[in-house]
């Protein structure tokens, strides 16, 4: 483990939110907890670094939803070419599908706006197990949609990059879009033009419908179920609330029939965490499709480490990393 990995653990695990150590806790615990042991100590962290506010432009829209508005966090930066048009860039938040919202990632993401000059839209999707799958997919699409259809109205030109990203779950459904985006004539002419995948999940390694070339290369579950934050248990629970069948590729975008023709992915890892093997062999996948991908792995630290504890040396690394390989989504960096 990395030293300062256990040296935050050790000092946070007096103060764990009871519902990391119950068996069964209610939703509502689980999203306190959440709340508690991540939403806050990222978003202060960020709040403390965040460019001057006469650099940025951050609006709230509702936008038409299958199951009514979805609210959508737009971060633009300003400029002194009122004129000028920027990339833009998706993002979905993590959090299993039944936890989290806009508010983990939205200083963050107003940093990103700023440093790399991209508009960031950030997507507050359905909940299960209140709403259940598919309804988090169909608001998210939906929020795709609109971004290709209204970007002139966030001052934002996909021909300069049409990016899609998130962590955990939200990395999930941004894999899940890029395969939908590639097969909908809608996206005829505006497709995406690449993907972030912070820590992904991309198929239920523990029911029978991952496919027989890589049912050898799933060993983090058995080697990193207990690991703290999200144990193999509160993996189960979150994949139960949300109600979906394991074989539907939106909800495992790794059994897609096919991963050509999507566009590049930049994923990150992490060696203690039980979805490690998820973004490893996904890379390999879209590898093994065509498809240009980049991948780093973080040693000695689990799931969403840097969001918990975002002061330590390898959370500076993976947020630099995702600079970067923005940077490369966009065509800015060579591979």
């Amino acid at each position: 483990m990395d030293p300062d990995y256990a040296a935050a653990l050790a000092s946070s695990a007096a103060n764990a939110p009871a519902a990391y150590q119950s068996a069964s806790p209610t939703i509502e615990e689980l999203r306190a907890a959440f709340v508690h042991a991540v939403t806050i100590p990222n978003k202060k962290y960020h709040e403390e670094r965040l460019p001057p506010a006469s650099s940025y432009v951050v609006e709230d829209k509702l936008i038409p939803g299958p199951g009514g508005d979805i609210l959508v966090r737009c971060v633009v930066p300003v400029v002194p070419d009122d004129a000028q048009k920027f990339p833009v860039l998706l993002w979905i938040h993590g959090g299993g599908g039944c936890v989290g919202d806009i508010e983990i990632d939205d200083y963050h993401l107003r940093r990103i706006s700023v440093d790399l000059q991209i508009v960031t839209v950030n997507v507050e999707y359905r909940l299960a197990p209140e709403h259940p799958f598919p309804a988090a997919n169909d608001d998210c699409y939906a929020a795709l949609k609109w971004v290709a259809e209204h970007a002139s109205e966030i001052k934002s030109d996909i021909s300069l990059g049409f990016l899609v990203g998130g962590h955990s779950k939200g990395a999930n459904f941004a894999a899940m879009l890029a395969h939908v985006a590639r097969d909908d004539p809608f996206f005829e002419g505006r497709q995406l033009t690449g993907q972030l995948l912070r820590e992904p999940a991309v198929v239920d390694s523990e029911s029978d419908s991952v496919p027989d070339e890589y049912k050898a290369d799933y060993k983090s579950m058995d080697e990193n179920g207990n690991n703290p934050p999200i144990t193999r248990a509160a993996i189960k629970n979150l994949r139960r609330m949300q109600g979906a069948p394991p074989t539907d590729p939106r909800y495992a975008p790794l059994l897609y029939p096919s991963h050509a023709g999507l566009p590049p992915a930049y994923i990150q890892v992490l060696e203690l965490d039980p979805l490690r093997d998820d973004g490893i062999i996904y890379e390999k996948a879209l590898r093994k499709a065509g498809v240009r991908a980049r991948i780093d792995l973080y040693p000695g630290v689990s799931h969403g480490f840097h969001m918990s504890f975002p002061t330590i040396k390898l959370a500076e690394k993976g947020r630099e990393d995702v600079l970067k390989g923005l940077n490369w989504l966009l065509g800015r960096e060579a591979c």
